[in-house]
């Protein structure tokens, strides 16, 4: 199999334009699709008073397993169903909504992660997303030996 040749692919007249014409590139989400941005993990961890620098690989598993969304775009018919959304649609272009971890088709627009969730998806709305992250995995497996007490 042959390699794919890069220099094929011309990306400067994209990469070099300025933001209001990089924004104009963002996809439309079609029918019940929410387009959304992941926001940047902190360099520091929260908690620390010391400055504490997270690791690369730390912060790329913070942004990938975010539960923390920032609405972009919705497709035109979000939150539509009024038997599935009787009392509304469930969040509005720039909220921050909570989703299950790993949510939604992954894809990076000129370095950032962006995704395409259902309005399904949604489950909560929050003011300040500062603090909330992912279930750490040591929590995990202490609810798992406690789980092994209780059976």
């Amino acid at each position: 199999m042959s390699e794919f040749d890069v220099s094929a692919v011309d990306l400067s007249g994209i990469l070099n334009k300025d933001a209001e014409e990089k924004a104009k590139q963002l996809p439309d989400p079609s029918t019940y699709y929410i387009l959304t941005v992941v926001p940047e993990a902190m360099e520091e961890y929260a908690d620390s008073d010391s400055g504490i620098i997270k690791s690369s690989q730390t912060m790329h598993y913070e942004e990938v397993l975010t539960p923390v969304l920032f609405v972009v775009k919705m497709g035109p018919d979000c939150f539509a169903d009024k038997t599935r959304f009787p009392s509304g649609p469930s969040c509005k272009q720039g909220d921050f909504v909570i989703v299950r971890p790993n949510s939604g088709t992954r894809l990076k627009i000129h370095g950032r992660e962006f995704r395409i969730i259902a309005d399904t998806s949604v489950e909560a709305v929050v003011q300040d997303p500062r603090g909330i992250s992912r279930r750490s995995e040591e929590h995990t497996s202490e609810l798992q030996s406690l789980r092994h007490l209780v059976c």
